[in-house]
């Protein structure tokens, strides 16, 4: 619900199986710390612009063009830092505009930046950067002069500090004069900028001093507005060196002093250093560094904070300084375990592979917590009640940074599919819980599911008053199935469960005002025009129905079970009848106009991506898994959302071209005769690519110009050195017709760098689809039923978590003879292995382990499948076709 400058959408884990992995694990990250400190060969991009290719461990990708135009990102769940890739801190974001950047530990940001001066000249600016490097974890920034400079940035896991360590070396002897500047800015995420009350309303002035070698900023006091409290914020920085001499004053933001403000509006000034709500001040540490010729030297800097006052502050400060070398250790080999997990060998698209491979990363890169959030409901800017309530820790998936890394049902929900296929179930079981937390205290537990919180627990939308939510609410049960059936985690299915059975009743009580079974009320999409009546809320509601049947089947609550499957049943029966609009070759995006009293479920059609949802979401039922779509539709809608209509280079647009009545007329191609009241918007986000590529999948259609084209579209805004803003980083809007290149765009004025629910796009296909990893844990059995994409002969996985164990797997196909080998470890369920044939292929034999063998053909969405039960922890089930 928040407003977006390109127009967006509303929206708004434990160690792999395996003996002794973290003696092995610590000799990897032991020599990746020094690789990491020292540099390694790694893709780079440069002014030919081609496509990256993955470097050996510790992978790595590389930028040296433009630097100042990309943003950098470093995260842990603690803390993280947003500068540009030459070492400068541009002012960035738009929630409060200009400050969304800098250094941040929830649930407050400390400063605006660091920058670092050598012998009166500052990195990254008359000490141009080289070369900007991303790493599984940390990034790291090249300089060349006569004194070479390596800069490396992380942020420890479990501290409110981000380190950043300075690597200097000189081919002669001499005494470098170090200078490092600082400037705070202690202030809250939320209000924002237009918020009442508003973020120059809630930040109060700064202080700064020296202590004991560091620069210390504070923040204390009450804002002057009602139902504010007091507080008492600070900050840390400094190293474990002892400065020469110190100053302290209003600037000192290095060659970005005297600073610039940021625009109230508009785009001019293009780059700005403060917002005008700032109220920072500054310091600066000055140290002697004496090199010896020829040989490196690492100086390690801190930046720590909190929100519970200065000793606090100084204990992460003392804990990040402590031994910054081990702590580097332990980031690299916490990364190098995710890598492991779901490891895949994609000979036929090593693009994908790559993508893969960066996206676990991406949502590792995701996780942040916070502490003692005081819930209340703002209204969407328009309140400040007292809060209701304090959830005393929350840890999640960040939407996206840097105006995004807090808490959503959307985002979550979304990006839990990506999550448990990369084995990173801890995090999507925290996540639901502080939905739940939240909700619950929010919404005096009537089952409604909050949209919008940030780390202080200020929700912005999604209470009982707000227009639905209804997506989110109905996608929660669904949520709890799919880490129950990776998991078989039947102690969380309990503890979830009675939220889950209040979210649907919350449905049918509170959005369902005219008893004819759609959903009413604000979903993923909200444009003039729309009907009361969502189509992705009805999706989804139908899937959760079929969901919360299943959970309640294995908790025996036969009075759950029999209202869910009911309703799913009435649902079901009439979806296709009422929402498909043969005229426009898809689905309508919604029913019921509110602006016209006559009429009584109409189909509005408006060409949104929420169109493909019937293809995307599948149903659970006794015995059959299926898209909620008929197949007939399916294939035609499909179809049609290839067109150019709706799709570009980079994948699926918000809303797609046609004929309208809205002002401007059709600004694309025409694909249908239906006419709509909206304009088309050319704008290509992750997530409606990602919704796409499953979709095709969910089909069988893995073809070069279906699935492949989505999960490329989504791997190359990622990968593609042409395209990525922050290499290898999924960002939330690829370059878009209707939505230029963020590197071309105000820092203050992007959409985000790094959006996780991208992940879906790439880990679900791959895994779930490709690989064909199909866990139903909470009824005990595992099914593993690959089929190879359009033109691949081989595709596998390795370490794909289910449950307490993990399964590899391989899927070939050579000459005619079609193979699927899996090995399963520590997994104690019933596995099923199989194979989806070519389209139009037939069965000669079957043999598993190399004796002749019976076996199933089972037509699903997907095509024909192969079935035969295994026994063992190894199978080789070897299909001869004719």
């Amino acid at each position: 619900m928040t407003p977006y400058p390109t127009n967006r959408s509303r929206r708004r884990g434990a160690a792999p199986p395996g003996r002794k992995p973290m003696r092995k694990i610590a000799g990897v990250a032991l020599l990746a710390t020094a690789v990491v400190l020292a540099g390694t060969a790694s893709a780079t991009a440069g002014s030919s612009g081609t496509t990256a290719t993955r470097a050996t461990a510790p992978s790595e990708l590389s930028e040296t063009t433009r630097l100042t135009d990309r943003r950098s990102l470093v995260v842990g769940d603690r803390a993280y830092a947003m500068g540009d890739e030459s070492g400068l801190y541009p002012a960035a974001g738009w929630h409060i505009r200009g400050e969304m950047g800098g250094f941040w530990s929830q649930p407050i940001k400390l400063l605006d930046g660091i920058w670092f001066g050598l012998d009166g000249n500052w990195l990254g600016k008359q000490v141009p950067a080289a070369k900007y490097t991303s790493g599984h974890g940390y990034s790291r920034i090249d300089y060349s002069g006569s004194v070479n400079v390596r800069r490396t940035d992380f942020v420890p896991d479990g501290i409110r500090a981000t380190l950043v360590g300075l690597t200097l070396s000189s081919s002669t002897a001499k005494t470098v004069k170090l200078d490092v500047d600082a400037h705070s800015e202690l202030m809250q995420p939320y209000p924002w900028g237009w918020t009442t009350p508003s973020a120059a309303d809630a930040n109060l002035p700064d202080t700064g001093d020296f202590s004991d070698g560091a620069l210390r900023f504070r923040e204390q006091g009450t804002p002057s507005y009602p139902n504010a409290t007091a507080h008492d914020y600070a900050a840390f920085v400094g190293s474990s060196l002892r400065p020469t001499s110190h100053q302290l004053g209003a600037d000192h933001r290095g060659p970005q002093s005297p600073a610039v403000t940021c625009p109230a509006d508009g785009t001019t000034p293009a780059r700005c250093d403060d917002s005008l709500v700032g109220k920072g001040t500054g310091g600066r540490l000055t140290y002697d560094v004496p090199l010896a010729a020829g040989q490196q030297k690492t100086i390690w800097f801190a930046v720590a904070g909190s929100d519970q006052g200065s000793r606090a502050a100084e204990r992460e400060y003392g804990k990040a300084l402590s031994d910054p070398d081990k702590l580097l250790r332990a980031k690299t080999s916490a990364r190098h375990q995710i890598d492991a997990q779901s490891a895949v060998d994609l000979p036929g698209d090593r693009l994908l592979q790559q993508s893969v491979e960066w996206s676990k990363q991406n949502l590792a890169d995701s996780v942040q917590e916070a502490r003692n959030l005081q819930i209340r409901d703002v209204n969407e800017g328009k309140d400040y009640p007292a809060p209701v309530g304090t959830v005393p820790t929350a840890r999640w998936f960040g939407a996206g940074f840097p105006d995004y890394p807090w808490l959503f049902a959307t985002d979550g929900e979304y990006t839990a599919f990506a999550a448990v296929a990369a084995g990173q179930f801890d995090t999507v079981k925290e996540h639901l819980r502080a939905l739940r937390d939240v909700s619950d205290l929010l919404n005096n537990r009537s089952g409604k599911v909050a949209h919008e919180v940030t780390p202080t627990g200020d929700v912005y939308f999604g209470s009982n008053q707000s227009a639905g939510n209804t997506d989110e609410t109905v996608k929660f049960p669904s949520t709890v199935a799919l880490l129950w059936r990776w998991t078989g985690d039947n102690k969380f299915r309990d503890e979830m469960y009675d939220f889950s059975v209040r979210n649907l009743q919350y449905i049918y009580k509170s959005l369902d005002k005219d008893n004819d079974g759609w959903p009413e009320g604000l979903a993923n999409v909200e444009r003039a025009g729309m009907g009361v009546e969502k189509l992705d809320s009805t999706v989804y509601l139908a899937r959760g129905l079929r969901d919360l049947a299943d959970l309640a089947a294995s908790k025996h609550d036969t009075q759950v079970q029999q209202w869910a499957t009911g309703r799913a049943n009435d649902l079901e029966s009439k979806f296709e009848a009422q929402w498909w609009v043969p005229a426009a070759k898809g689905y309508a995006d919604s029913v019921d106009d509110p602006a016209n009293p006559a009429n009584d479920n109409t189909p509005i059609f408006q060409r949104h991506w929420i169109g493909v949802t019937p293809m995307e979401a599948v149903l659970t039922r006794p015995g059959q898994t299926s898209p909620l779509a008929s197949a007939e539709h399916a294939k035609i809608a499909l179809d049609q959302r290839e067109t150019s209509c709706y799709t570009g280079e980079f994948g699926l647009f918000h809303t797609g071209t046609g004929p309208t009545s809205a002002a401007g007329g059709n600004r694309g191609d025409t694909c249908d005769p239906v006419v709509s009241t909206v304009q088309s918007e050319r704008t290509m986000f992750g997530l409606n690519t990602s919704i796409m590529a499953v979709a095709e999948g969910n089909f069988g259609r893995l073809g070069t110009t279906q699935q492949q084209r989505y999960t490329t579209g989504n791997a190359r805004i990622q990968l593609d050195p042409s395209v990525w803003e922050t290499p290898g980083a999924m960002p939330e809007i690829a370059p878009s017709p209707d939505s230029p290149a963020n590197i071309g765009r105000p820092f203050y004025d992007r959409s985000m760098t790094l959006q996780a629910w991208g992940a879906y796009g790439i880990l679900w296909p791959v895994i779930h689809q490709q690989l064909g990893v199909d866990p139903d844990l909470g009824h005990g059995r595992i099914a593993v039923v690959p089929q190879l994409p359009e033109g691949q002969q081989k595709v596998a996985g390795s370490n794909i978590r289910v449950g307490r164990g993990a399964v590899d797997v391989s899927a070939r196909l050579t000459g005619k003879a079609l193979s699927t080998e899996v090995t399963a470890k520590n997994t104690d369920a019933a596995l099923t292995v199989g194979a989806v044939l070519p389209t139009g292929a037939q069965v000669r034999s079957v043999a598993v382990d190399g004796h002749a063998a019976q076996y199933q053909l089972v037509t699903t969405s997907r095509g024909t499948e192969v079935r035969v039960p295994a026994s063992g922890a190894h199978t080789l089930l070897t299909i001869t076709l004719k």
